[in-house]
């Protein structure tokens, strides 16, 4: 008996973690309104006019280590250098839903 619950609740912590959802899965649609109002103006188009090569391109999201939603959250929240920080501007929500669409528009080469 007591096997046989061990191996139900096993099976229900695979299943449970298999098939949720990733705790930082913003909403690309309301990233994209959010990053138009707050982003756009150094981030046209995926570009970066302070650092060129630093953009929002996927190939330099992945050489300087940004190719994730939680590297995205962490920059948009506290700034870096040129970057500002939007902590206190925009909402925790708001900095998901545009981690969210900018890997979004990453993977589909900002097109």
């Amino acid at each position: 008996m007591r096997r046989i619950l061990s191996v139900l609740v096993l099976g229900l912590a695979i299943f449970t973690f298999a098939f949720s959802s990733p705790a930082l899965a913003g909403d690309a649609a309301s990233g994209a309104k959010v990053f138009s109002a707050n982003c756009a103006a150094c981030h046209a188009g995926g570009k970066n006019l302070v650092q060129a090569d630093k953009n929002l391109g996927k190939p330099a999201l992945e050489k300087y280590g940004m190719y994730s939603a939680e590297a995205i959250i962490t920059q948009v929240t506290k700034g870096k250098n040129a970057m500002p920080a939007f902590a206190g501007r925009l909402t925790a929500t708001q900095i998901e839903d545009v981690a969210a669409y900018v890997l979004s528009e990453a993977d589909k080469d900002w097109k």
